[in-house]
């Protein structure tokens, strides 16, 4: 039996439908599919530029250490390459990481759940039912992907480890799963606002977009507890 404070985990082996553990039950209609774009992953999750950025502001002083030491320009050069073969090494495999990620998660909005799919050694499948999500938010970015939060109601909770990198970034203690760079961000947000609202009996309500990295959260589910 599953704990009554997380949604259920599943591993798989095979899928009957591609993306869910099982047969969506009677009355339950699949309503978008998905998976995540490598370029907002490698960006937006794994921080592979600003990773890039790092070793190469470290090769920078460590040739200027060596210059001000009386180096000479191959020594310098020497010791800028070396600090930038070692950093290639984690952002080679962040990058590999990010790749199998991409390819081997996919995001499923029903009538009456999100479930990701996700797990490049030890895949599995996270179902969130809306009865547990509080609320939603979009954030649209510049390279026409999009990220969609999902607020977890306490007591519930999603492991962050087990998600990552399908979770919002920077929020370990209270962990938000996240449709990562998924393209149409505008479209998948309104069929998960309809869903929402539909299984709440309340009115639509719409996510607003907001552009780049600002998200605007809609209450989504303040009347399923």
């Amino acid at each position: 039996m599953s704990s009554p404070t997380r949604p259920d985990f599943f591993e798989h082996d095979s899928e009957p439908v591609p993306g869910l553990p099982a047969p969506l039950p009677a009355g339950e209609a699949l309503l978008w599919q998905g998976a995540p774009r490598f370029s907002g992953l490698a960006r937006r999750a794994l921080h592979l530029r600003w990773l890039s950025i790092y070793f190469l502001v470290l090769a920078g002083w460590r040739g200027a250490v060596l210059f001000a030491d009386g180096a000479s320009h191959a020594a310098v050069l020497q010791g800028m390459a070396l600090v930038l073969a070692l950093g290639t090494i984690p952002i080679a495999l962040l990058a590999l990481y990010g790749w199998a990620s991409a390819r081997s998660t996919v995001y499923t909005v029903t009538s009456r759940r999100v479930v990701i799919r996700t797990g490049v050694a030890l895949p599995m499948t996270v179902n969130i039912p809306f009865a547990v999500i509080g609320s939603a938010a979009v954030a649209q970015h510049a390279d026409g992907t999009g990220d969609i939060a999902l607020q977890i109601m306490p007591p519930h909770r999603v492991s962050w480890l087990g998600l990552w990198p399908h979770t919002r970034s920077w929020h370990v203690s209270k962990p938000q799963p996240m449709l990562r760079a998924v393209a149409a961000p505008e479209m998948v947000a309104q069929v998960l606002a309809r869903a929402l609202a539909g299984a709440a009996s309340m009115p639509v309500r719409p996510l607003t977009a907001q552009p780049r990295d600002r998200a605007a959260s809609t209450p989504a589910a303040e009347a399923m507890a």
